[in-house]
């Protein structure tokens, strides 16, 4: 089917408790396999991009190698800008037909990120595209963001920062961070409950590559109704790359490379689906 936004598949996950797993792509082999693992277990799906991946390949080639995909498809799947750094970046994707778009003010102060997010609120609401938005800073680095000090989400804040701003979901910080894990973190899971009892948007937990099933088990039963996985589907390519290398290092055939990396990120996929709860919810 055509790509959809992320509209229907996050209200879904809303009212039915469970999350929508939303993968990070960097070339077509994990795209490939990325959608592959959602047919087989008919989940909808969303695939990112985020601002250093698409400078290295652009809005438009990532597009047309998604919608193709997801042309062949027989379930839902959405094209997402992750982190998107700038109103200007937002409207790029936009413009490239990306189906949901994130923008990334967390840097700014509260009225600065409220600023921005609005700008780019405003102009996707009008195209009918859902937008999502950061408050507070989740650790670590993502991209050329990296965040001086973790800072969790307060629920009032996030309250009045939706209403202000008419994003249609919004990640929250609890003590996640991107990238790998160097020794086990300490998440505010209650937080995660507060904030739902005051935000009406479905809740994005990022920096899920790394948590242990339970606790993206139990940030999903508290509400989160979109998890980011990033870097594990990036370290899975790459590791069964180099293990093919070191079994057989007369490999040259780079397709060769890409079977194992697609089946590796493949599985993945589908252990993180079951994992989330969305697997049958496909519709």
């Amino acid at each position: 089917m055509a790509l959809v936004t992320s509209k229907q598949m996050l209200e879904d996950a809303q009212k039915g408790g469970y999350a929508v797993g939303a993968f990070n792509v960097e070339n077509m082999e994990m795209v490939k396999a990325v959608i592959a693992a959602a047919e087989e277990m008919n989940a909808p799906v969303m695939l990112q991009t985020t601002p250093s991946t698409v400078k290295y390949g652009t809005l438009e080639t990532y597009y047309a190698i998604v919608a193709a995909e997801a042309k062949k498809a027989s379930v839902p799947v959405c094209l997402h800008l992750d982190h998107g750094s700038s109103f200007e970046l937002a409207a790029q994707a936009l413009r490239a037909g990306y189906t949901s778009v994130m923008i990334d003010g967390s840097h700014e102060d509260f009225e600065g990120n409220v600023a921005v997010t609005k700008k780019v609120a405003d102009m996707a609401n009008a195209m009918g595209i859902p937008v999502e938005a950061e408050l507070g800073k989740v650790g670590g680095k993502e991209d050329d963001l990296e965040a001086e000090a973790d800072t969790n989400t307060d629920p009032e804040e996030a309250r009045e920062f939706v209403e202000r701003t008419g994003v249609t979901s919004l990640a929250v910080a609890i003590g996640t961070a991107h990238g790998f894990y160097a020794s086990t973190p300490v998440l505010d899971k209650e937080r995660v409950s507060e904030i739902k009892k005051v935000v009406s948007v479905p809740l994005v937990l990022h920096g899920a590559s790394g948590l242990s099933d339970d606790d993206v088990r139990e940030c999903v039963q508290r509400g989160m109704c979109k998890v980011n996985f990033a870097t594990e589907l990036r370290a899975a390519y790459t590791d069964a790359g180099k293990k093919l290398l070191a079994e057989k290092p007369e490999t040259f055939d780079p397709k060769k490379f890409g079977v194992v990396g697609m089946e590796a990120v493949k599985e993945l996929v589908k252990g993180r689906m079951k994992v989330l709860g969305c697997e049958g919810k496909a519709r």
